[in-house]
């Protein structure tokens, strides 16, 4: 059995990934908020954002930590299209637990439809970029440890979904988001736990590409879209202030244009032949 290191290089790789599972779930309780103060497009439009930002930051959270991931006797490689397609799982399953939330006319099954599918969603992805995985060797998973990570994974989404039905405020957002961060970085570990490798030394080249040949790159571009994300959505206009402006908008063009003070103390001390005869007709008071 070959030794497993989940952290080869200490602290960094796990709060690394805890902070950009936390940026993610931020991002996409933030988005779902404003989709559920919206209307139309607008309301689909923030959906998308929301699956994309939970999808991207749950992924990018999993392969950081699978950066300081090491067996000893054998290097690892990754398959990129597995790779890629555990990326898409990502955001396209979690966005439909997004969906069904963010159009469930029922609370209470949208939120139990949109936790299981989002929950799934998530240990689909972790266990997809597992198998693309490339070493000298078998990898095997203990059936109950896989079982508890993805009865974490469930818990997590539901927990995650029914805060951006029920929280508002920016801080208690905040808040939610660092809970789903922690119980998504639980999930990957736990999943990581269930992990047992049987190292079969060999001289042949591994497939595939190497961590910092592939999935460092796109976990940093990935990185750089939730930032920009965020930025996206920490300046555009909340409902509330749209609601505001066109409120400030209405009153404005309902109330007629102010005649200036000025106009009206010339006008009253000009001259009686310099008047209309309209003016000069109408008796003085």
């Amino acid at each position: 059995m070959g030794h497993l290191d989940h952290a080869a290089y200490g602290w960094l790789t796990p709060v690394l990934s805890y902070v950009m599972a936390s940026i993610g779930a931020a991002l996409g309780l933030r988005c779902t908020v404003r989709a559920l103060a919206a209307t139309g497009a607008s309301r689909r439009n923030w959906l998308l954002t929301a699956a994309s930002a939970i999808g991207t930051g749950i992924w990018t959270m999993h392969f950081i930590a699978m950066l300081g991931f090491h067996v000893t006797g054998t290097e690892i490689h990754f398959n990129v299209p597995l790779t890629l397609l555990s990326l898409l799982v990502a955001v396209l399953v979690v966005g439909a637990g997004v969906f069904a939330v963010g159009y469930g006319r029922d609370r209470g099954r949208a939120l139990v439809l949109g936790g299981l599918t989002t929950g799934l969603g998530v240990a689909s992805m972790h266990y997809l970029g597992m198998a693309a995985l490339r070493l000298h060797g078998r990898i095997a998973y203990d059936p109950l440890t896989v079982g508890l990570s993805v009865a974490i994974a469930v818990v997590a989404a539901t927990a995650a979904l029914w805060a951006a039905l029920n929280i508002r405020s920016p801080l208690a957002v905040a808040v939610a988001s660092l809970v789903m961060g922690g119980a998504v970085s639980s999930m990957h570990y736990t999943g990581m736990m269930a992990v047992a490798v049987r190292v079969a030394p060999s001289d042949q080249a591994l497939p595939g590409a190497t961590a910092l040949q592939f999935v460092f790159p796109l976990a940093v571009g990935l990185g750089s879209y939730l930032f920009i994300t965020a930025a996206f959505v920490a300046l555009s206009p909340t409902a509330d202030e749209w609601a505001a402006s066109d409120s400030a908008s209405a009153a404005a063009s309902a109330s007629p244009p102010a005649v200036p003070s000025a106009a009206l103390s010339a006008r009253a001390s000009a001259p009686s032949s310099a008047r209309s005869p309209v003016e000069r007709a109408a008796p003085s008071r």
